[in-house]
């Protein structure tokens, strides 16, 4: 073939060759994505794949909408890895499945049971495993253990590499010890020591008897409940200036404690200046109302007394028939003069009506249960104070462990909703104590008690008490809510044996029970009646007993009926720092059965605090009289003895009339007592312990007695005895600890006197 054909042809295949790839570029323009390959997908399916992608087949290349589709895969959690990339005309869309978690394990908790980690994390058993919900987890469980106080804690997870494109998953954990607090401090505190400013708040510093305590342990949250307590202190101690600047947490180098420091500024001392009421209802006397005013010009500022002025005039004033009644205390602060100007505005309030009464959260307890407790019903004025009183009295149940009441709006403007959210709380008790008294000997009791049975508000309990002296077998059961009425009702059945040898050279046991109904008449004020059927016996009468002893040996019954009124105003009912209690008894015996008396007694103590810390002081006293009618005589286990726990320094029976043979103590007609004591911290003795001092003088007597109708020669006086003493009370974890030692001052020469008392008792 010639030269000019080979260039002829050479030609001609070149302009096949350029018109074939025009032909192909004008059909699939350069970049368009001609197909999609999904690549390593194992579980996945490809077309779930492929609906998260925006980019398409036929579409141009668009590296924002590849960098779109990257994330969207990423987030769906399958995969550990994804890469897009072209490859000529074709998407290739590699992806990396992430594992499947086989099953979630903990390793080296100790203190937290797997159960509740296992609450806590997300990853589960049979989930898709993603570091990401691993790390959040390891943060959960951190955050538990920083609860309990660990702040030294550690999790380290671990990867087990299983066939299948399986894992395990395993948290191995370092619990370390409880980060307790090692030192709180206070900077700017002049008027109060730091002793004083650590007891009014919740975190205390670690000490070794506190293991039954968590208050050591540092807690974000408790820190700030702090700052609010120390806040409250100063506004009642006058300072109403007062500001936390800062409360810092330091953890240690050693990372085992905390130090915090509180930096305050407590200002100056304020006084109460011109204390008014002012209202603009018609027809209200303001004399009136300031007859409640609790505080007085001149006294110290205290915040709590407005408030408990706020209190009572809303009271007071709704009781005078005034529905909408909004009082708003006026503060005018005067910094000259270092006082604080309060005028109460009593105003009306907005006309709103209480539509319904929304009650949820309860699942065992009964509506009703919570209805009763509420100061207003439905169509009722709205009231704050109601409505504050109502959760007060809610809480006070002991059944829910939190209750919120709050308002929301009603169907119309003048309508409001309330809601009531309660979370329930185990009600039913089981308890085990054991003791010991100087005056009772060894004590050991169990007691089963349900305070919501049925979820109706009744109270049952079943007691058995063991002692080497004396043995008490109880039931009893209480109806709040006799009849749907705010009055209460119950029964009681008992058995009791008592060994008092030691007394008198006799036992005596009764076997009984009572029905009883009490209602109240205020907040403070409570009436009791019952009525009481018992069949006593005195038994193991020894011969050398006294013949008045050995003349009421055998059975007896006795048909009572007795009435307490009582008004208590005491703030506490172990440690109280103030208030009143005023008790009246009166029984009457001789309705049937053999005994015929007429009985009373009557109760009084005062607690007042002296304005130093913890600085205590009560007076009260006691009195009773019991007399027999229609020529009847009182039997021993009827009349009073005195002695021990209700005269210190002498011991039980101890005081009043005694047979002159074989001074077995007879009991008595008459008796009184008064108590002043004085309750203190002890010096240098951290008030976390629990520890205080007793001062106390004791005073009473107890005489009459118709032992002379069994020719019985009587010693008997009237004559006031008396003994003082000092003691050291301490509220131990494992219940109340007392130690008493009293001098007997004046006494009668056949007393029986007792310098030491001990008694501990607990229930767990």
């Amino acid at each position: 073939m010639s030269l000019i054909v080979r260039w002829a042809v050479l030609a001609v295949a070149a302009v096949l060759v350029f018109a074939t790839t025009a032909h192909a570029q004008r059909g699939a323009p350069a970049g368009t994505i001609t197909a999609v390959q999904i690549q390593g997908s194992v579980r996945s399916e490809t077309e779930t794949i492929r609906s998260y992608l925006q980019l398409k087949e036929g579409q141009p290349y668009d590296a924002a909408a590849a960098d779109r589709s990257l994330k969207a895969l990423f987030a769906t959690g399958l995969f550990s890895d994804v890469v897009i990339d072209m490859q000529g005309s074709t998407l290739v869309v590699k992806v990396t499945e992430n594992p499947i978690i086989n099953r979630v394990a903990f390793e080296g908790n100790n203190k937290i049971e797997d159960d509740k980690l296992r609450d806590e994390v997300q990853s589960r058993a049979r989930q898709v495993f993603t570091r990401a919900r691993v790390q959040s987890d390891v943060e959960r469980i951190l955050t538990i253990y920083r609860r309990g106080g660990r702040y030294n804690a550690s999790v380290d997870p671990k990867v087990i590499k299983l066939e299948q494109g399986r894992v395990d998953l395993v948290f191995e954990i370092n619990e370390g010890d409880v980060t307790g607090v090692r030192r709180i401090t206070f900077v700017g505190n002049e008027a109060f020591g730091d002793g004083t400013l650590r007891g009014k708040i919740k975190t205390s510093e670690s000490a070794w008897w506190r293991f039954l305590s968590s208050d050591d342990r540092y807690d974000p949250d408790r820190l700030n409940l702090d700052r609010e307590l120390l806040r409250k202190f100063y506004l009642s101690e006058g300072y109403a200036d007062f500001r936390v600047i800062s409360a810092v947490a330091e953890l240690s180098p050693d990372r085992d404690g905390f130090f915090l420091t509180f930096t305050i500024n407590e200002g100056e001392r304020y006084k109460f200046g011109e204390v008014d009421v002012a209202t603009r209802f018609q027809g209200l006397d303001v004399d009136v109302l300031k007859q409640f005013l609790v505080m007085s010009e001149g006294d110290w500022f205290d915040s709590n007394d407005i408030e408990k002025t706020v209190t009572a005039l809303s009271d007071v004033v709704g009781s005078l028939g005034y529905a909408f009644v909004e009082v708003r205390p006026n503060i005018r602060r005067n910094r000259d003069t270092k006082t604080v100007d309060v005028t109460f505005d009593v105003q009306e309030g907005p006309r709103v009506y209480v539509e319904r009464i929304n009650i949820s959260g309860n699942t065992r307890t009964l509506d009703k249960v919570i209805r009763r407790e509420f100061r207003l019903a439905e169509g009722d004025a709205f009231s704050t104070a109601k409505v504050r009183r109502s959760q007060e009295r809610l809480r006070a149940l002991g059944f829910f462990e939190k209750v919120d009441v709050s308002a929301a709006p009603g169907s119309a403007p003048d309508k409001t909703n309330l809601e009531v959210q309660v979370v329930e709380q185990s009600t039913g008790d089981i308890s085990f104590g054991a003791g010991y008294s100087s005056t009772a000997g060894i004590v050991g009791d169990i007691a089963i008690k349900e305070r919501n049975l049925l979820g109706k508000g009744q109270e049952i309990r079943l007691g058995l008490s063991l002692g080497t002296l004396s043995t008490n077998l109880d039931f009893s059961f209480t109806e709040p809510y006799f009849l749907e009425r705010n009055m209460s009702a119950g029964f009681d059945v008992f058995m009791t044996s008592n060994d008092r040898q030691q007394v008198a050279n006799y036992s005596d046991s009764a076997l009984g029970f009572a029905l009883r109904a009490g209602w109240a008449y205020s907040e403070h004020t409570r009436q009791i009646v019952r009525y009481t059927l018992r069949n006593t016996n005195i038994y193991n009468v020894q011969p050398w007993a006294s013949p008045v002893v050995q003349a009421q040996a055998g059975y007896a019954t006795v048909s009572e009926v007795s009435e307490t009124i009582a008004w208590d105003t005491r703030d506490s009912r172990l440690n109280t720092t103030k208030g009143w209690l005023l008790r009246n008894t009166i029984a009457v015996a001789g309705a049937i059965g053999t005994e015929q008396y007429l009985r009373t007694t009557a109760d009084a103590v005062y607690f007042q605090s002296l304005g130093l810390e913890d600085v205590v002081i009560s007076v009260g006293g006691s009195a009773g009289v019991v007399l027999p009618y229609n020529n009847s005589y009182i039997r021993l286990n009827n009349l009073f003895f005195l002695g021990g726990d209700n005269l210190r320094g002498f011991a039980v029976a101890g005081v009043g009339p005694r047979d002159a043979g074989t001074t077995d103590a007879l009991g008595g007609q008459y008796f009184y007592t008064t108590t002043t004591e004085l309750s203190f911290p002890l010096y240098g003795i951290p008030k976390e312990i629990g520890l205080l001092g007793k001062a106390f003088v004791d005073t009473g007597s107890l005489w009459g007695n118709q032992a002379s109708n069994f020719g019985a020669s009587i010693l008997d006086s009237q004559l006031m005895r008396v003994g003082t003493g000092f003691g050291i009370q301490w509220i131990s974890p494992f219940g109340p600890i007392r130690v008493d030692y009293t001098f007997p001052v004046v006494q009668e020469v056949w007393d029986k006197t007792q310098n030491f008392r001990f008694s501990f008792g607990t229930r767990f």
